[in-house]
């Protein structure tokens, strides 16, 4: 009953906001507060052409989310601190930028189902169960996570730099652990998994002014950084990844 009544609330917010004067919405602060953290309600007239159809699956990048935390590896890449080479796992999706969240967000809106790094590493054989999987900025996985993954034969690799870094977990600590990625542990490795399709140099590309999907072996790659793009402008783009 709770969760019927905010959605409704937020449809009458949605709906008033909509129909305001441009400077009106440029000064409410519900519409302020929609942009950054709710872009979802971007989509609320286009759903029924853009809702999840068929067995599909996003994996929602809980070690990255973690990876990216303060004290985390990613402090150690940016050369912040060089003993950071471990993070906790977070007991929540709290839906970081670092962590897609806009795209993901957007996603669970739209109907596609949810499951998450953990899932993967401890059952791999969980993405047999789907017809497609769509993988955002799952920067840091597991070597078990990295082959399930790249031997699904329908993988739709929505942000450049996927499963660039290898870590270990340790459950019984709730720790992951860097163990080889980008110059790590020497200069002469660019990807922590030598992979053939690592495609990081299109991270830099967050205009997307020029998408495209592009297919690979096992699915297909799109050439931009979508975490900002897919607020707003993303329609097309959802459509197409819909459709693929």
């Amino acid at each position: 009953m709770i969760g019927i009544t905010f959605t409704m609330m937020l449809m009458i917010a949605f709906l008033v906001v909509s129909n305001g004067s441009e400077n009106m919405v440029a000064q409410d602060s519900f519409s302020a507060y929609r942009a950054s953290k709710m872009p979802e309600l971007d989509y609320y007239r286009d759903y029924d052409i853009l809702r999840a159809e068929g067995n599909i699956a996003v994996i929602y990048p809980i070690f990255t989310q973690g990876a990216y935390d303060w004290g985390g590896i990613h402090d150690y890449y940016a050369g912040y601190c060089e003993s950071c080479k471990s993070a906790k796992i977070p007991d929540s999706y709290e839906k970081t930028f670092s962590a897609s969240g806009n795209g993901f967000r957007i996603l669970e809106f739209l109907g596609y189902q949810v499951i998450d790094d953990i899932d993967v590493d401890k059952n791999p054989k969980i993405l047999q169960q789907y017809d497609k999987i769509i993988l955002l900025h799952n920067e840091f996985v597991t070597k078990t996570e990295f082959d399930a993954i790249t031997s699904h034969p329908n993988v739709v690799y929505l942000y450049p730099n996927a499963l660039s870094s290898q870590i270990i977990v340790d459950y019984e600590k709730n720790e992951i652990t860097l163990i080889r990625g980008p110059g790590y542990p020497d200069d002469t490795i660019s990807s922590g998994f030598d992979w053939t399709y690592d495609n990081t140099q299109f991270m830099k590309d967050w205009d997307c002014k020029f998408w495209e999907f592009y297919k690979v072996e096992n699915g297909h790659m799109l050439n931009c950084y979508p975490e900002t793009y897919l607020p707003d402008d993303g329609r097309d783009l959802l459509y197409a990844l819909k459709n693929l």
